[in-house]
């Protein structure tokens, strides 16, 4: 795998992470405007954010790198890099909205990290 490849997946991987926190800044938004229409309204209002809306452009962009590099290598080889996007949800999750990393969070995170690590390398 090329530098250029492996720096066209991480960015994909980080924009699709990066969209799951937008989305989270959203329906949290949303959930605090009190619609009284009913859970479709509710979906609706929620579709309608700003982080909603930011993050379904940050994964379109992302589904664009990522077809991108699975041009260019193996599906076999890029697909671990998506277990990034799990590491990076649950570090910025802790970070913006107090998530908790236990002890066997963060044991799993450095497992996930392993098994990036090994198939890079392959």
């Amino acid at each position: 795998m090329t530098t250029g490849t492996l720096i066209l997946i991480l960015v994909s991987v980080t924009l699709s992470a990066v969209a799951q926190i937008a989305f989270k800044f959203g329906v949290t938004a949303a959930g605090g405007q009190g619609n009284g229409g009913g859970p479709a309204a509710g979906l609706i209002g929620a579709l309608l954010t700003p982080g909603v809306l930011g993050g379904l452009a940050l994964y379109g962009l992302g589904t664009l790198l990522w077809l991108t590099a699975l041009g260019r290598v193996e599906v076999s080889q890029a697909y671990p890099f998506v277990g990034l996007g799990f590491v990076l949800t649950a570090v910025l999750g802790a970070m913006l909205f107090g998530d908790t990393l236990s002890a066997q969070r963060l044991f799993g995170i450095l497992l996930v990290i392993g098994g990036i690590v090994l198939v890079a390398r392959s």
